[in-house]
């Protein structure tokens, strides 16, 4: 897979309707488009090796303790908590490769093996640390990909949701907190997190890759633009800036502030 066919697969992906986006394999597409040298093989792999173990399990275990046993246990899958900031941990196919990555690199291949094997499993856009909803009969589980898939008791949830500022009376809301969110924002998230690395880095190249695959996964998302334009402009790429912030006005309508008075600069500059 070259890195056009990857964005020719992000661009599918992104006009999918939620209930039919293509996870994983949109995962793999951003990996790609990262590095095309990677064999992508080793991620579907590791999918349907979960696949495999889950349904072994589930036929003498609950269905969280099932999980957390195939994935981490198994598979081996984990936090890396030694080396938090290396870049492969964001990328599915180095985690595939490492069995250790970021809460949400994780979670990618825990929502693909649930699903596969009849589980309601979704993202949750925690503050500050990415975590799974599970449906049970009991009622919903938190889980942490992080952290070998162990339950998050509400107690402890309340506790991160303050440590990360959320006010005591938000802090306290279950259903907030546990709300889950669609697939797509599971790998937007993902790609946030590589953008805003490799801005702090003021690796441009790496920045603007992340942000072209937010914009190609939520095509009716400005933002995006907006760091795309951003990144090319730290490259000096002026005129590949200014393009990303007309697409950019055009998608809010020229609405947004922001993207016009960026594009005013910037117009300024090539002058």
């Amino acid at each position: 897979m070259t890195r056009e066919d990857a964005e020719d697969t992000l661009l599918e992906a992104g006009a999918a309707q939620d209930g039919d986006f293509p996870l994983l394999e949109a995962a793999i597409a951003c990996a790609v488009h990262e590095d095309p040298t990677r064999d992508p093989k080793v991620a579907r792999d590791l999918g349907a090796a979960g696949v495999d173990r889950l349904s072994q399990r589930m036929k003498r275990e609950s269905a969280e303790e099932a999980l957390a046993e195939a994935m981490a246990g198994d598979l081996r899958l984990g936090g890396d908590l030694f080396t938090y900031e290396d870049p492969e941990n964001a990328d599915v196919i180095a985690v595939a490769e490492r069995r250790k990555g970021l809460p949400v690199a994780l979670g990618i291949f825990y929502i693909h093996v649930a699903r596969r094997c009849g589980l309601t499993l979704q993202g949750v856009d925690f503050p500050g640390h990415f975590l799974l909803r599970i449906e049970t009969e009991e009622g919903p589980l938190a889980l942490d990909p992080f952290s070998e898939g162990r339950v998050v008791l509400p107690s402890e949830l309340t506790r991160r949701a303050l440590h990360a500022g959320l006010t005591p009376n938000v802090a306290d809301r279950l259903d907030r907190l546990m709300a889950p969110v669609p697939d797509r924002a599971v790998l937007v998230r993902l790609q946030n997190n590589i953008f805003a690395r490799a801005t702090a880095a003021r690796d441009f190249p790496r920045a603007e890759r992340a942000a072209l695959r937010r914009a190609l996964l939520d095509p009716n998302d400005h933002r995006p633009w907006l760091d795309v334009a951003a990144a090319r402009e730290g490259q000096g790429a002026l005129a590949g800036a200014l393009e990303a912030l007309a697409r950019a006005t055009t998608l809010d309508g020229g609405a947004a502030l922001a993207a016009r008075a960026a594009r005013e600069r910037v117009r300024l500059r090539l002058n």
